[in-house]
């Protein structure tokens, strides 16, 4: 990784809740950021550090070139359907362990990935949120919440010097910088967070390496 203030980042998802904020929140930083989507055409910002580029990550043959050279990865993958729509899928897990053995193979070594509170039942957020947590959510998701764990399994094996994200209820509101953190421990009544707030995170701690190999918990 370079030593300087500016990076090259590879956004994962990059047209997604949390992924567009990563790409303009990196860009405005001053950073070079690729940005790999299925359909670059989707992704409508245009900036003289952006490169749009077509990838899939459950075909690494389709993005491990661009892997190269970059100094962070970081992977928003998200699945789409809500509560209502949870469907059994490999793309957390799947599509991580491509990104992982490419990233290995490459000898790049620092990435983020996304995940959610929700898959462990924290023991110091209110009872009405622990049991909407257990009895709801968990039901409504359980698929993507049973792939999201096997991703943090597999991301726990590598090599990588990983951050795992765990924000809570993400919400569509600007970004603040004013949020609260938990590194490998559960953070006190976490209840929302917006996207713009947890990319922001991502983007300003790219080199803090109290957070490498480390579980974090976002929240507001």
């Amino acid at each position: 990784m370079q030593n300087s203030s500016s990076y090259r980042v590879l956004i994962i998802g990059a047209n997604g809740g949390i992924g567009r904020q990563a790409v303009e929140i990196a860009l405005a930083a001053g950073h070079h950021v690729t940005a790999l989507l299925r359909q670059p055409a989707n992704l409508t910002l245009t900036h003289p550090n952006l490169e749009k580029v077509q990838g899939d990550v459950m075909h690494p043959e389709t993005f491990e070139k661009y892997v190269d050279h970059q100094d962070i990865v970081i992977s928003a993958l998200g699945v789409k359907g809500g509560l209502m729509g949870d469907k059994p899928t490999t793309l957390y897990s799947r599509g991580n362990a491509n990104l992982i053995q490419v990233m290995q193979q490459k000898g790049i070594e620092r990435v983020y990935f996304i995940s959610a509170s929700a898959i462990e039942i924290s023991p110091v957020l209110p009872f009405y949120v622990r049991f909407a947590a257990k009895y709801i959510l968990q039901r409504l998701l359980r698929h993507m919440y049973a792939d999201q764990r096997e991703m943090e399994r597999l991301v726990k094996e590598s090599s990588l010097d990983w951050t795992i994200i765990r924000p809570p209820r993400l919400i569509d509101k600007p970004v603040t910088g004013k949020y609260r953190f938990s590194i490998n421990n559960w953070l006190k009544n976490s209840l929302a967070i917006s996207r713009a707030d947890v990319a922001h995170f991502m983007i300003n701690n790219i080199s803090n390496k109290a957070i490498y190999k480390a579980t974090v918990e976002i929240g507001y």
